[in-house]
């Protein structure tokens, strides 16, 4: 007893005493719920029936989930979806950090200027762009037909196209800045010798820009584009408060059918499958963003 004290109060084991409070945390809130849900998704659980929680089905949940056509549309949508809003705040993102880096004056204000977005719960964000996207009382319907640009309201919620577009707009209106703040970051961070250099030989603005600076910028890029495909694959909060995957289901994401699935039609084995199911969506995009941030430190040498 006195030597196992002797190991637990040792100054070796010290570091390892105060991380098993954490440890023991995570464990009771990631891992826990990890397996349950898995446990669950090979089950027919409802929440509705507590019995049903230890009917096992095996790889039922996942059979029909193969073969459920709302899940592969929701699916797809999700992927084009997260293409599209990845793709536009990498290329305004850019552009807000070269227009920053330019600034001799007043940059730090407008660095935290660029955070604000950041700072707000997406579901506030997602309650202000449903009141600005409104069809009657909305902010953009009421200036669009004051200025006479248009005489009827549009219907940015109602349509489907509209709305996926109003979701995307509010989805980058909130995240451009971590792209923005990344690439500055890498601005920052790179070297002048070759642009020097590139003046030197003759080389123009967007030469410089093309061959020198955005291969150096594209690992902190692709940085950014990790964060976000698993931001906006596990995408709820702002498309449930915005239209509710509505009108008919045209804006329906995986997350938000699978919160459908899982609370509303309260069959939770198969949201569950449905999520682990998703989740080679993450791995997939996080994999490719990973490969293309070790080719772009190859190219540049590992100076990153």
């Amino acid at each position: 007893m006195t030597n196992i004290k002797r190991k637990l109060f040792s100054e070796q084991a010290t570091p390892y005493v105060l991380l098993l409070p954490a440890v023991i945390m995570i464990l009771i809130v990631v891992l826990f719920p990890l397996i349950f849900s898995l446990y669950t998704s090979f089950t027919g659980y409802k929440l509705t029936r507590p019995d049903t929680l230890f009917k096992l089905v095996g790889f039922r949940n996942y059979v029909r989930i193969f073969g459920d056509w709302d899940f592969w549309v929701a699916f797809f949508r999700t992927v084009g979806f997260l293409a599209v809003v990845i793709n536009l705040e990498f290329l305004l993102g850019l552009g807000i950090a070269l227009l920053i880096n330019k600034i001799t004056w007043g940059q730090r204000t407008m660095r935290t200027i660029m955070m604000f977005p950041m700072m707000f719960s997406p579901i506030l964000v997602g309650f202000q762009f449903k009141f600005i996207f409104n069809d009657n009382v909305g902010i953009l319907n009421n200036a669009l037909q004051g200025l006479g640009i248009t005489e009827a309201a549009i219907p940015w919620l109602v349509d489907g196209w509209l709305a996926m577009g109003a979701i995307a707009f509010a989805e980058i209106w909130m995240s451009t800045s971590i792209f923005a703040i990344l690439l500055l970051a890498g601005l920052f961070a790179m070297p002048k010798d070759p642009l020097e250099a590139a003046q030197v030989d003759g080389c123009n603005a967007w030469q410089t820009f093309r061959h020198i600076t955005l291969p150096f910028l594209m690992p902190f890029a692709y940085i950014a584009m990790t964060i976000r495909s698993l931001d906006v694959a596990r995408a709820y909060d702002v498309v449930d408060t915005m239209t509710g995957g509505g009108p008919a289901g045209r804006t329906e994401l995986l997350w938000t059918l699978i919160a459908r699935t899982g609370y509303d039609s309260a069959n939770m084995g198969m949201a569950n499958a449905m999520a682990y199911v998703s989740i080679i969506l993450s791995i997939a995009f996080t994999y490719y963003f990973f490969s293309k941030l070790v080719a772009a430190r190859r190219y540049m040498g590992g100076a990153l």
